[in-house]
This record gives structure tokens, C-alpha cells and sequence, in this order.
């Protein structure tokens, strides 16, 4: 892996209009902003800002949320996200007096509260505006997530002892660090999975926080923290979702009842039918959690690209990147590369950058390759002017001849052993068995192909030519072949030596 690699993949943005229109549907924003729109008579509030009795009432009823049991819990949530993010403003009441507030009646009213000035860019603002308002009360959001259980506090407190956050069981810490694991695990499954819209199993997602990788078999022990882990995820999605963060189906409250009174837990230890697997909670990203994610990330100062991120870059940064890009994202990012420039210019561009015989040369190379492959015919006298260049005339020829196109120049016996190692060179580093299987085949047919292959390969003037042959000695399934390989690969190691 390179030093300069991305701390985390690419992932594909939506546009800034489409999450704007996502987050001003998001419910929670949603009725925080019918509620500001409510207050543009006034609306008595308490010393924290928050509805008085009657007027929580009349707000519960304007939602249209007066016959749901949790109807006063949602609109308070939505009120305190209203003021959490300037959708309302707060004035104290000129008679009230602020050092006896305290003394107050819960519900007595000590200020009034009217539409503030975010309201107005929520509505007639830019998309831009209204994801940078959207984004404060996410972090709001989270920050509820990850708290502690008020019913528990509020018995410690009546009680008259000190709040001790060890007899709750809430370390803040802990459950932040926790919560951002699994947001960025979330963040990574969207990046590389084939289906970013893929729902992940709640036990497997608690399990990838919990489990040691170089663990087999959990023992009950892990089994039981990633039961705990599980439920506390289940209450803290259930609070993300209504912000646009998370699609979540949360564990099936019947599942939960029928574990708890066996007396196990909670945890899928054994594989699912899929009939069964929602029953344990599914979670992913929606497009603007992905986005909120990675805005999270880029301000706690991780690399995050995003597609199109190198579109104004040159060529050099783009053959940089795309190696260690996902091939789909590789694709869509030199698509966009491409959209702002000629067909010739832009060839010239990856040509010249593709050159090198230093280490990262052969990624390059390929990387070029992939990319020529998306430019217009247009591009052809680019690729003629390097028919005779070392390290390009073969893959030059390869565009050529992709297109059907006349008069392309036999290659030297050099060259195609040139480009034999280079190609080869370009994929020794991916570590996965797919592709690893892939290139001994392509190896397998290689030596097969041209008798005394070995003893024409080592003598080849290519940097990784030894590192090539040694791997073709791990990966051919040929003892014999094998052999001649390896014995290559050292005569390799003496010329570049010498």
C-alpha cells in the first residue's frame, strides 16, 4: 500500500439540490420548520427555550401528531431542533427575572419565541445553506444519540445523591467513539459495496466493532457485547433516522420480548434465513448521511475524496489516485476527468503522466489504459506519436487496435516483453484471491505461449522485472515452471546488480 493512499475510498455524492430537497424532507427538520412557521405570532417558552404546557399542546396539535401516544415527545424534539438550529429565536420577557427562573412552575413562561433569521435561508436560501443548517442539527442529533437514559438520571436525582455516570452505565466517550466506529463502517460498506443503497444487518454491523479480526469463533462473551452493542445501536438509529442520517428497520420489539424472557441474548450467532435477518435490524446511509458523514470526516481531518473531486486536477493527480480507486469509481472519476476536455489534449495529458520507471510507473500505465479506453477516436494521433516509446507503445497499440483502426506497426520482441512485465508489475500488489487467481492464469498462459519465455523475460530493462519473475515462480501451478521462475528472477536481481 502506498503512503500517499486515501485514508478512505471514494464515494459518489448526490448533488448539493438533491440533498438539500433529502434533508428539508428529513421529518425531524421537516416539522421544525412547520413548528418556526407556527411561531411567527409568538410562542411563550420556559427558561430553556422549551414549549410551556399549553403551548406544547397547540404545537402537537398544528403537527397533526394530537392522537399519537408519543405525539408530545416528537414535537418537543422537533421544537429543541427549531431552537438548536436558529429556525426560532429566543426573547425574554422584559418583566421576567433571570435569577428567578428557577423558582418558576415547570410550565410558566419566561420568554417568547419567533421565527429567527436561519428560517428564512431554510426556505429561500441555497441548497448550501440549507445543508450547513441541516448539518448543525444533525450534529444536535447526535450528540441526543449518544446520551444517557433521563429516566435513570432523573431517579439518581430524586433520590438527592450526585449524578455518578458509572452507576448508568454511560461513558460519553466510549459511546461517541462507538457511534462514529459504526458511521464510519457504514461509510465504508457504501464506498465499496456494488449496491451503496444495500441494507447491513444490525448484528453484523455491531459485530465489526466488537469481534477481533483473528477471531474464529466469538466466545459467549463477545457474543453478549455485541448483544449490548446491538441494542444500544437499535436506540441510537431509532433517534438518527427521523433526521435523514440513517434508513433504519429497527430490531422486531416481539424478537427482543421472546430472547429476553429465554433469558438470551439478542445477538444472531447462527446464519439467518432472509426472512429472518430483518427481524435483527437493518441500517445504511442515506445518500445525505454519506455526504454527512464524509463532511465529518474532512473537518477531523481524514482524506475522503469524492468522485469528481479530481476533475479540475491534472493528469499526474488523477493516475495517482485511480489505482486505489474502486473500478467503478475509477471509472466514474475519469469520466468526469474527461467531460472538461478534448479528446486529444486530454490523451496527450495521460500519456505524459503515464511515463516513469519509478515503482508506481505500472499502476500509472494502467490507470492510462483504462482512461484511454473512454476517449473518442479523436485521440488517435496522440496515441501514434508514442508507437515507438518504451513505455507506452504498447498500450498505444492496444488503442489502435481496440478500434478496428489500419496500419498499426508490429511491436518489437522487446516491446512485447516489456509490456509483458509491466502489465504484471501493475498487478502484483492487489492481495485479493479473485484477482490473484486471474493473474496465474494469465501467467500459466503466458510461459506456455512462448517457449524459453523465462530466459527471454529476465533479460528484460524494466525496474520490477525481478519482482515480476519471483511471483511468477509463487503463482505458476507448474513445478517445473516454477523453477525456471524463480531461477530467472535471480539472474534478474544479478543484472540489475551489476
Amino acid at each position: 500500500m502506498s503512503a500517499d493512499r486515501p485514508t478512505m475510498p471514494p464515494v459518489r455524492l448526490h448533488s448539493e439540490a438533491e440533498l438539500a430537497r433529502a434533508a428539508l424532507s428529513a421529518p425531524l427538520l421537516a416539522r421544525a420548520a412547520k413548528l418556526a412557521h407556527w411561531a411567527d405570532s409568538g410562542v411563550p417558552v420556559g427558561v430553556g427555550g422549551e414549549l410551556v404546557e399549553k403551548a406544547l399542546a397547540a404545537a402537537t396539535e398544528h403537527l397533526g401528531l394530537a392522537a399519537d401516544e408519543d405525539g408530545p415527545a416528537y414535537t418537543a424534539e422537533a421544537w429543541q431542533l427549531a431552537v438548536d438550529t436558529g429556525l426560532v429565536e429566543i426573547t425574554e420577557d422584559e418583566d421576567g427575572d433571570a435569577d428567578d427562573a428557577a423558582h418558576l412552575p415547570d410550565d410558566a413562561a419566561v420568554g417568547t419565541a419567533t421565527p429567527g433569521e436561519e428560517l428564512g435561508l431554510l426556505t429561500a436560501g441555497n441548497p448550501q445553506d440549507v445543508l450547513d443548517i441541516w448539518l448543525g442539527g444533525m450534529e444536535t442529533v447526535l450528540a441526543d444519540a449518544v446520551a444517557p437514559d433521563l429516566s435513570d438520571i432523573a431517579d439518581q436525582l430524586a433520590e438527592g445523591g450526585e449524578l455518578d455516570l458509572d452507576a448508568i452505565d454511560w461513558n460519553p466517550e466510549e459511546e461517541a467513539e462507538l457511534l462514529d466506529g459504526i458511521l464510519g463502517n457504514l461509510y465504508l460498506l457504501s464506498a465499496l459495496g456494488e449496491d451503496p443503497g444495500q441494507d447491513v444487518p444490525l448484528p453484523a454491523l455491531a459485530a465489526s466493532m466488537i469481534v477481533p479480526d483473528d477471531m474464529d469463533e466469538p466466545t459467549d462473551e463477545i457474543l453478549e457485547e455485541v448483544s449490548d452493542a446491538m441494542m444500544r445501536l437499535d436506540d441510537q438509529f431509532r433517534v438518527l433516522e427521523p433526521i435523514g442520517l440513517v434508513a433504519y428497520r429497527p430490531v422486531d420489539e416481539a424478537l427482543i420480548e421472546e430472547l429476553d424472557e429465554d433469558g438470551e441474548t439478542v445477538t444472531a450467532a447462527e446464519p439467518l434465513a432472509d426472512e429472518d435477518v430483518a427481524r435483527y435490524g437493518l441500517v445504511r446511509l442515506t445518500p445525505l448521511g454519506v455526504w454527512a458523514v464524509r463532511a465529518r470526516m474532512l473537518d477531523a481531518g481524514v482524506d475522503a475524496p469524492a468522485v469528481g473531486d479530481l476533475a479540475d486536477q491534472g493528469a499526474d493527480a488523477l493516475l495517482a489516485a485511480l489505482p486505489d480507486y474502486p473500478e467503478v469509481l475509477a471509472q466514474a472519476e475519469s469520466e468526469q476527468w474527461l467531460t472538461t476536455r478534448a479528446p486529444l489534449d486530454a490523451a496527450r495529458d495521460l500519456l505524459a503522466a503515464a511515463r516513469g520507471d519509478d515503482a508506481r510507473g505500472p499502476l500509472r500505465r494502467l490507470a492510462a489504459q483504462q482512461t484511454l479506453s473512454l476517449v473518442a477516436p479523436e485521440a488517435e494521433p496522440a496515441l501514434r506519436e508514442v508507437l515507438d516509446d518504451r513505455h507506452l507503445g504498447g498500450l498505444a497499440r492496444v488503442w489502435l487496435a481496440e478500434r478496428g483502426l489500419p496500419d498499426i506497426p508490429e511491436p518489437s520482441q522487446e516491446l512485447v516483453f516489456w509490456l509483458t512485465v509491466d502489465t504484471i508489475a501493475a498487478q502484483l500488489g492487489d492481495a485479493d484471491d479473485e484477482a490473484n487467481a486471474e493473474l496465474q492464469e494469465l501467467v500459466q498462459g503466458l510461459s506456455d505461449q512462448h517457449s524459453g519465455f523465462f530466459d527471454a523475460v529476465w533479460r528484460v530493462d524494466h525496474p520490477a522485472t525481478a519482482d515480476v519473475l519471483e511471483a511468477m515462480g509463487r503463482l505458476h501451478p507448474d513445478k517445473k515452471a516454477a523453477k525456471e521462475a524463480r531461477k530467472a528472477a535471480f539472474k534478474a536481481r544479478s543484472q540489475q546488480a551489476g
